[in-house]
């Protein structure tokens, strides 16, 4: 999988987010693409960020950068870590959770 933006590691971490749990990539609803954060696909993409609805959380629109296994929204926001290889992702990524999934439905 490609990862768009500005990764700065073969795991995904990037020039803003570079923590050792900063290994995942989130497939962008509005253009299908994986950034590693809405910081990235904000300088890089030229079009507004569309979110994904709850009734969608169960399409695979994240990428581990451990493993490269791509597993749903729904494991994602339930598990913390990938269910593939168990690498644990970063807990504080859900501040901005927000920003990439609609929770209002």
């Amino acid at each position: 999988m490609k990862i768009y933006g500005f990764p700065v590691d073969e795991q995904g971490r990037c020039k803003h987010y570079y923590g050792q749990n900063d290994i995942v990539s989130i497939k962008f609803k509005c253009c299908r693409k994986y950034y590693p954060c809405y910081k990235c696909h904000k300088e890089a993409a030229k079009h507004h960020t569309e979110l994904w609805r709850k009734e969608e959380f169960h399409k695979k629109a994240i990428l581990c950068g451990e493993c490269k296994h791509e597993i749903s929204i729904e494991s994602y926001l339930r598990n913390g870590k990938c269910h593939h290889c168990t690498a644990f992702f970063n807990p504080h990524c859900s501040k901005h959770y927000h920003l990439y999934f609609d929770s209002t439905e």
